[in-house]
């Protein structure tokens, strides 16, 4: 009995110290999510408005740009995965995985290769474990992202696509991220960055409110010299709010993660408080047993 004790108490402290750790991480992701809310809200309309002017761009003008034109005929599809660095935040980056797995099998069965881009540990670790190539990998910012880390991801995935697949480069580009809707839903999505997908109508981001009505646009000094001045803001523009929208979603998955740890810590420390109290009650049922027995004992003796 009292080893039984002893082994229910060593748990119990166990248990205390992981349930200090899970709250205190659970405590500072709560903390940083709100700035991550806030840097997605002002990051969104700027990337949604760049896309619209360049998709009105393309629409209203003649010109054909390499960053708008489709290949004639694809063969390398580039995909930049955005994943955590570090564990502890659940199911995030195992959904992203999956919904990009799904994306490179749909790019090989239209007979493309593919060329993985990876961002954060887990997807590099991912890909590692298979033992399959990756064209390049940046790790380190996935739960604080900078500008300057989305301006030198654009400046690559573009590099390549203007190689094209024949000089080896790629002829599309798709992000696969996890879209922040609010601190319980995260959702993995897919989206085409080059070549920039044409649009009539201003739903470009995808969330079915295009407008009434389309405005109508002069261009200056030239729509070459728009798009050029243009595309590569925009490239730029929806990498950096992929990484926020990420880093917002790791941290809420974190948070919900750490604070269900938590509230499973709290009840194996209800667990083994009971049993440590029902192993003490059995010690002390016992004791007095024998205590009983052994007074019975001597007045047998007597």
């Amino acid at each position: 009995m009292a080893g039984q004790m002893r082994v229910y108490r060593q748990r119990i402290r166990s248990v205390q110290s992981t349930k200090k750790i899970t709250r205190a991480m659970e405590l500072i992701a709560a903390s940083r999510v709100v700035k991550a809310r806030q840097a997605v809200n002002k990051s969104t309309p700027y990337a949604l408005a760049l896309t619209r002017a360049c998709s009105a761009v393309a629409t209203h003008s003649n010109t054909d740009h390499v960053l708008t034109t489709e290949r004639d005929d694809p063969k390398n599809a580039g995909v930049v995965i955005f994943t955590s660095d570090r564990g502890l935040a659940g199911a995030y980056s195992v959904n992203a995985l999956k919904k990009s797995a799904e994306l490179v099998e749909k790019l090989t069965n239209e007979g493309k290769q593919v060329s993985p881009y990876l961002l954060g540990r887990k997807a590099i670790g991912y890909y590692r474990f298979r033992r399959r190539e990756a064209t390049k990998t940046w790790e380190g910012f996935s739960d604080s992202p900078t500008f300057e880390v989305a301006r030198e991801i654009g400046e690559r995935v573009v590099e390549d696509f203007r190689k094209g697949a024949e000089n080896g480069g790629i002829d599309e580009v798709h992000l696969v991220y996890t879209r922040f809707q609010n601190m319980v839903v995260q959702e993995p999505v897919v989206l085409r960055l080059l070549p920039l997908e044409i649009s009539d109508s201003d739903d470009v981001d995808g969330d079915g409110q295009a407008d009434a009505v389309a405005p109508l646009y002069e261009f200056e000094p030239s729509p070459e010299q728009v798009l050029d001045a243009l595309l590569p803001k925009y490239v730029t523009a929806r990498i950096f709010n992929a990484l926020l929208q990420s880093a917002a979603s790791e941290l809420a998955a974190r948070q919900r993660a750490m604070k269900s740890a938590t509230d499973n810590a709290e009840e194996l420390i209800k667990t083994y408080s009971r049993l440590a109290n029902q192993a003490r009650q059995a010690e002390i049922t016992q004791e007095i047993s024998e205590i009983v027995g052994g007074a019975s004992a001597l007045e047998d003796a007597s």
